[in-house]
Formats: C-alpha cells, sequence, structure tokens
C-alpha cells in the first residue's frame, strides 16, 4: 500500500494517510548506567578473583571455588552481561498500522508479527498509564486487564477487541497515533455503512 505524504519522525515513526509505523528501542539512560554499573561490577569482582586466585596464587573469598570453577563462572557473568547488553540494544518494539489493522512485534521475543483485525476492535483509545503501576515495567507485560508491549514512556494506545481481550501499546507519538486512528476508524466505519 503506498504512504502518501509521508512525515518521518525522529523516533522511527512514519505516517501517512494510510499507514502509522512506530519502531521504540531502549534508549533511556537510566537504563544504560544501571546495565553499565552491573556489568563492571560483576566482570570487576570476577576479574579481581581470577587475578587474585591465578596470578597472585591466594584463594578468593572464604570458600574459594577451583581454579576451573572461578574461570567457568567469569566466562558465564561476560556471556550474560554481553546477552543483556544485546538484548537492549537489540530489542524493540514495532507497531504497524494500517486499513486491515494492527501488527505488532516485540523483538527478539517475537520474531514474526501478530495481527489484529480492524473489524476485531471495538473500543481504542490513547491513554496515559503508569508502567510501574499497573504492569511493573516496561517489556512484554501482563496487567489485571491487559496486555502491554512497551519500551518506554507512559502513553500508549489502548485496544478492546469484540472477544474482550485488551491490550496496550506503547508510544512515543500520542499526538500523531491518535489523529491517525480517529482517521482510519471514520474510514472504516464509513466503508462499513456503505
Amino acid at each position: 500500500m503506498a504512504v502518501q505524504n509521508p512525515v518521518y519522525m525522529k523516533e522511527h515513526c512514519l505516517t501517512g494517510k494510510d499507514l502509522y509505523h512506530e519502531r521504540q528501542s531502549f534508549r533511556q539512560l537510566w537504563l544504560w548506567i544501571l546495565l553499565l554499573f552491573v556489568a563492571v561490577t560483576t566482570i570487576g569482582i570476577f576479574g579481581f578473583g581470577i587475578y587474585r586466585q591465578l596470578i597472585e596464587g591466594r584463594s578468593f573469598g572464604n570458600n574459594p571455588m577451583s581454579d576451573t570453577g572461578l574461570i567457568v563462572t567469569t566466562a558465564l557473568m561476560v556471556l550474560l552481561n554481553i546477552a543483556l547488553f544485546g538484548l537492549f540494544i537489540f530489542g524493540n518494539l514495532t507497531t504497524t498500522i494500517d486499513r486491515k489493522g494492527i501488527s505488532y512485534r516485540f523483538f527478539p521475543f517475537q520474531r514474526k508479527f501478530r495481527h489484529i483485525d480492524l473489524r476485531d476492535i471495538e473500543q481504542w483509545e490513547v491513554v496515559k498509564y503508569s508502567p510501574i503501576k499497573e504492569y511493573g515495567g516496561w517489556g512484554i507485560r501482563y496487567g489485571r486487564m491487559d496486555t502491554a508491549y512497551n519500551v518506554s514512556g507512559n502513553m500508549g494506545l489502548r485496544v478492546t477487541l469484540r472477544n474482550r481481550k485488551r491490550f496496550l501499546f506503547g508510544t512515543r507519538k500520542p499526538v500523531a497515533l491518535r489523529d491517525f486512528m480517529e482517521r482510519l476508524m471514520q474510514q472504516h466505519h464509513d466503508r462499513i455503512d456503505q
């Protein structure tokens, strides 16, 4: 489907007459500081342990591991930190909305896009929400009433389906998303009424 008069926005948001596309990544400074602190601390402690036990020949800790155990544990900590950084570097939420419906994917946990047909949407609204209070944080989260897909911020598109399932999709562009949904849903209702 061709996009007419697309407008590209900084945070990977593409809107046009027939398409809304938003891609969000984990870019919060506090998150990267926390990840860096955890990595430096864990790798630093085990690195010091290897230096002390293998180079200096002194035991590391009150109940020291074997040299092999210390090397394996250190390697696992390094790999775990690399995996954690990779998860947050490459992890993203992609939401695409067009005349067919809402397609979404939270990579790397969902490799394929999932789809909600426009005809299945009973109600929608762009809402302000509390990620911590309502969902316990960001990511793919399960609340009391719905499933949330969010990366940052506190604004999202909440949809209620005809089967009573509810979803919340985080957005960094609530005004653009609200305007697009109003136009799209009006066109959808006009087509049904004809």
